[in-house]
């Protein structure tokens, strides 16, 4: 099965989980196999090319299947950034899936060097630090294209201030591979 296919079927499956949450009829097949494997994801959702909705899990720690819709339902529901989506939204609702490969810890002596390390459009990013953290993915390099703009948005969403810094933070690195309907 291609990558195409795949995220056709995963698609489909997110729309047809936020239909059912909506009291809406809608069918997905979820029979492949493969959906029953280890996977993390991000659901977004976004109308006329603003962000409606996003959430997701950052490892994989149930099926593919189970984080798709559960991520899905919560996008539309549960972002508290947002009212919950209604029911008469999901017709102009896009979803876009982003699979989440591994996270690699990043190594690095002080920000220049982490910042020096980033690939823009590439590193979706994990900030840590003690009972802060926060995440962007590789899409937000869309709005964020420069590295320093996009690690003082990182530490913003975090809950500290944009020009933090301490060598207690720990940076870790992941990529994706996303689906968009359309």
């Amino acid at each position: 099965m291609t990558d195409t296919d795949k995220g056709r079927v995963l698609l489909t499956i997110a729309r047809a989980a936020i239909s059912h949450a909506l009291n809406r009829h809608f069918n997905a097949d979820e029979s492949a196999p493969w959906l029953a494997e280890p996977g993390a994801c991000f659901v977004t959702l976004s109308q006329q090319g603003e962000l409606r909705g996003c959430i997701g899990s950052l490892q994989a720690h149930r099926s593919l299947l189970i984080d798709i819709k559960s991520n899905a339902v919560a996008a539309a529901l549960h972002d508290p950034r947002f009212a919950p989506l209604s029911a008469d939204e999901l017709g102009i609702t896009d979803i876009e899936i982003s699979l989440l490969a591994p996270t690699q810890p990043m190594l690095f002596r002080d920000e220049a060097y982490a910042l020096s390390q980033l690939k823009p459009g590439v590193d979706g990013v994990i900030f840590e630090f003690g009972r802060y953290r926060s995440t962007f993915l590789p899409q937000v390099w869309e709005q964020l294209p420069e590295p320093r703009q996009f690690m003082a948005h990182l530490k913003r969403k975090a809950g500290l201030p944009a020009d933090f810094w301490d060598k207690n933070i720990q940076l870790s690195r992941y990529s994706v591979t996303k689906f968009k309907d359309t």
